[in-house]
């Protein structure tokens, strides 16, 4: 498998799809191929859930779509044990949750209840209902829409939640040029549903495992512990970055490396995913008068590479 004719298939695909948007897209790309969960937050409208379908219709992944109401329960998801006659025992039927993609859409119009009940599920890739634990399918991924924390309606994920989210973006409003040809071609949706599958599963965990083996050097390590540090030290946020942060921002350099057919971590690719993959983990200072993105930037612009 040539991995870089490959990914630009995927990518070329995507992009056809939602149109305007290649850095989201690259992105999305890059937190999949770490094996991380995505969410993407922006307002309705814009091709949210969209993306998310067309990003499991191009991997050829099974899927699953969960919408997020008020009303929705914990076991609407993971799953229920009903007794059985027959059987004379209780016998677990699964949830939407056993699929190898599961699209959550609009997680926050859920109840903290139920949005936890996520939590198991993304960290240790399995569910324990009464007790006893089912494995979820390999891979496993959640992609997460969510609206802004102002609209009437949505409950703010809390931290534990936020921080099982490997990467986190927002799309926007598309530019006037992409916007015309959203307006003249056909629709999305039969757009979508002529997609077809560009991977394996075989190919897709051979990608990931060429991921893991891009090179980090000590200075990279160093560079990366700093900008760690620097997040802690009061200055720039409320509360720092955690291992499992730093985790995940090095898991995401490596697969920008390989999307850009490096086979060793550059700062330049530190600090390409460092926004998207800590930002929504962090609070600015009340002092700041930014945004916990354009912080994240300022801190890095202010942490020399040694």
């Amino acid at each position: 498998m040539d991995a870089k004719n490959t990914l630009q298939s995927l990518l070329d695909q995507l992009n056809r799809v939602i149109v305007g948007k290649p850095e989201q897209v690259f992105d999305c790309v890059t937190c999949l191929l770490a094996g991380g969960h995505l969410l993407i937050e922006d307002v309705p409208g814009v091709g949210k859930t969209t993306l998310a379908h067309a990003l499991a219709r191009t991997l050829g992944l099974q899927f699953a779509r969960v919408q997020f109401t008020s009303d929705l329960m914990p076991s609407d998801v993971t799953g229920v044990s009903v007794y059985e006659r027959s059987q004379e025992s209780f016998v677990f039927h699964p949830g939407p949750i056993f699929a190898q993609v599961l699209l959550a859409d609009e997680i926050n119009r859920a109840s903290p209840k139920t949005q936890s009940a996520l939590l198991e599920a993304m960290e240790e890739r399995q569910v324990t209902v009464e007790g006893q634990s089912h494995p979820l399918p390999k891979p496993f991924y959640v992609i997460a829409t969510q609206n802004p924390h102002d609209q009437s309606g949505t409950h703010a994920l809390p931290a534990s939640q936020i921080d099982r989210f490997l990467m986190c973006i927002s799309l926007g409003h598309p530019d006037r040029a992409a916007e015309r040809e959203l307006l003249i071609s056909h629709t999305r949706r039969s757009l979508m549903e002529s997609l077809p599958g560009l991977l394996t599963l075989e190919q897709l965990l051979a990608l990931q495992q060429q991921v893991l083996a891009v090179h980090t050097a000590g200075p990279l390590l160093d560079y990366l512990q700093d900008l760690l540090a620097a997040s802690r030290d009061g200055r720039w946020f409320v509360q720092g970055l955690s291992p499992r942060a730093g985790l995940a921002v090095l898991h995401a350099s490596r697969a920008h490396a390989f999307m850009h057919g490096r086979d060793f971590v550059s700062p330049d690719d530190l600090r390409a995913i460092l926004p998207q993959t800590t930002a929504h983990r962090l609070t600015p200072v009340a002092s700041a008068g930014r945004g916990p993105a354009e912080q994240v930037r300022a801190m890095m612009d202010a942490v020399a590479l040694a």
